[in-house]
């Protein structure tokens, strides 16, 4: 059986791809929040819903694979919310 080799990348890339990616969550993330505050329709709130648990879901992992590199992460659990230093 061969064996894959998985190509790491170079601990500063990996660190700026992970705040790049935890960036564009949080900017989601409130985004959602905005769409399910205007939506009207039950439709369009139940969808709003499904979309911000899932983007809270996606911030979670990254802080939590933020956590493992060792990163400070200068965000807040919720991500609408200023961090303590």
């Amino acid at each position: 059986m061969f064996q894959i080799m998985k190509k790491q990348m170079p601990r500063s890339t990996a660190y700026a791809v992970l705040f790049e990616e935890l960036e564009k969550a949080r900017y989601d993330l409130a985004l959602a929040y905005d769409n399910f505050q205007n939506a009207m329709e039950p439709d369009l709130i139940d969808c709003c819903i499904y979309q911000v648990n899932a983007l809270q879901m996606r911030y979670k992992f990254l802080l939590t694979k933020a956590k493992q590199l060792n990163m400070e992460v200068p965000y807040a659990k919720n991500p609408l919310e200023r961090s303590e230093p």
